[in-house]
């Protein structure tokens, strides 16, 4: 049997213990889409302030600043090992940082914030042997949620067909779909989404972005990973590229490169190398 990541399970649970909310949020609309969100005096929806955290003797994230906005979806861009998913786990409190803070909706983080975040991370938290619909059921049991938001979810994530069927059988990609059905169904204010397009066909990727799309449409803080940087140019409105344990870059899209994946590639290995050296100058002085 393939290992289950637990994580969906565990944020969950401490949602559920201090009271997670079971009616949709109400959205803070952006007064002009397409402008930068800070520029509207909106608090960011997530914001990891000069959050360090080693391992041992390796410093993984070195005073990272992070700040996304309502409305907006975020991608965090990084080469292998540059401490996306240690920087998603502080966001969620399953790893403490040695430094800095994190804040949900301008308000210190607290176990109380995780009722206003979904996350899909490290690999989907489900019950192979349970249909699709009985894994969402168990959730929402967990986190008092109503199981009339099962199948509006189910049909949202393109799973409408695929209720009763045994996770276990899954592809990837339904897997991936099942994952992000669970992360929504509190409706949160805040999403965090690790590699959601991993497995999925190029049909199931567009279909993911729109949906991505329209979830910040609505108001939500939406914040992704990925090495697919043709596709975070054509999901996100702003972006962070991560190297040496900070944000090398952070703002609009639009001023980090043009909307296709050459020009993406080109500011994006520009901007790690430029990281790169910018830690050996410090190292050295």
């Amino acid at each position: 049997m393939q290992p289950v990541s637990l994580v969906g399970i565990r944020w969950s649970g401490l949602a559920h213990e201090h009271g997670a909310m079971t009616s949709a949020p109400t959205a803070v609309p952006l007064p002009s889409p397409g402008s930068p969100a800070h520029a509207t005096g909106i608090a960011p929806g997530l914001r990891l302030a000069g959050i360090s955290k080693s391992f041992g003797r390796q410093k993984v994230l070195n005073g990272l600043d992070l700040s996304a906005y309502p409305g907006r979806v975020y991608g965090l861009l990084g080469l292998n090992g540059a401490g996306k998913s240690t920087a998603f786990n502080i966001a969620l409190g399953l790893l403490r940082p040695d430094a800095g803070r994190v804040e949900i909706q301008g308000s210190p983080f607290t176990r109380r914030s995780l009722a206003r975040v979904g996350a899909s991370i490290n690999g989907p938290a489900l019950f192979p042997q349970l249909s699709a619909r009985r894994n969402l059921l168990v959730h929402c049991r967990l986190i008092g949620t109503s199981p009339e938001t099962i199948d509006p979810l189910l049909e949202r994530v393109g799973l409408a067909s695929a209720g009763r069927k045994r996770a276990g059988t899954f592809s990837t990609g339904m897997k991936v779909r099942l994952s992000l059905a669970m992360a929504l169904l509190t409706d949160p204010e805040v999403l965090i989404l690790d590699e959601p397009q991993n497995g999925l066909d190029p049909q199931g990727i567009i279909e993911l972005r729109d949906l991505v799309r329209a979830l910040a449409d609505e108001g939500r803080t939406v914040v992704v990973s990925s090495h697919q940087l043709g596709e975070i140019a054509r999901m996100s409105d702003d972006i962070g590229v991560l190297a040496t344990g900070r944000l090398v870059y952070e703002g609009p899209l639009t001023d980090f490169a043009a909307d296709d994946e050459r020009a993406m590639e080109k500011a994006f290995l520009a901007a790690v190398t430029a990281g790169g050296h910018r830690m050996e100058t410090e190292a050295r002085a």
